[in-house]
């Protein structure tokens, strides 16, 4: 039976494990997908060496950029990102690819008005790596990452005025902030100074309405949240490792 499965650090309740399995049995596709949780990246090997069946993987949180160093080849958009999701297992070897970038920039495309040219992306995780590639080289958009520390080409969010979220309308919050169960947390930003033209994105799908969603959309802002663009990349998963 072929193998497919997810490594990460922590998992909890796995958004793909639930999809490829409803996906399999749907489709009567013979295969499994499991959930390696691994502390370490170094242990990554030893599941490559483990499972003989292992057709490919879906990365998450901590290791996006740390996995690329055992890879035999890297996509050219993935190594621009600089961050891989997604790993095909084959004969000739492991190939690393992104996702994120294609799920993010399909899900959020819709929402976008002519005013939105430029976005904040809040966090500099492996995830914020393709949603500046796809707001930056797939949709023409000029980016600025906000950091918790102060670091060069980036600012703090104590930088952030009234003023920066009118330059920049579109926010992408790419760190777990306000996930379950920290539901009463929110990014540190200035929401009384939002209004309808801003648009905010939560990669974030537990809670479906986040505390900086809400924030958002009592101002009049557009809101959504990271479940569809959870659905559309691992749909791309799929046609990686299916290539």
């Amino acid at each position: 039976m072929n193998t497919y499965g997810l490594i990460g650090y922590p998992l909890g309740h796995s958004f793909s494990r639930k999809f490829f399995t409803e996906k399999f049995e749907k489709e009567g596709i013979d295969a499994q997908y499991l959930n390696f949780e691994i502390p370490n990246i170094e242990e990554f090997p030893e599941i490559i060496k483990n499972n003989p069946e292992l057709r490919g993987l879906n990365v998450t949180i901590p290791y996006k950029q740390q996995v690329m160093q055992y890879l035999d080849d890297i996509s050219e958009e993935a190594r621009a990102i600089g961050a891989v999701n997604v790993v095909k297992v084959s004969k000739e070897g492991l190939t690393g690819y992104n996702s994120d970038v294609i799920g993010f920039v399909e899900s959020i495309k819709p929402l976008l008005k002519a005013h939105h040219k430029k976005a904040l992306i809040l966090g500099t995780g492996g995830a914020s790596k393709a949603i500046r590639y796809g707001l930056e080289e797939k949709l023409g958009m000029e980016t600025l990452f906000v950091s918790r520390t102060a670091r060069e080409g980036m600012i703090t969010y104590d930088d952030i005025t009234p003023e920066t979220l009118q330059a920049y309308p579109v926010i992408v919050n790419c760190s777990p902030v306000g996930m379950y169960p920290h539901v009463d947390e929110c990014p540190a930003l200035p929401y009384e100074a939002m209004s309808e033209n801003n648009l905010l994105y939560d990669l974030v799908y537990n809670p479906l309405e986040t505390l900086f969603m809400k924030k958002g959309k009592e101002q009049g802002a557009t809101v959504k949240n990271g479940l569809e663009m959870l659905h559309l990349q691992a749909i791309a998963s799929w046609k990686f490792w299916e290539k």
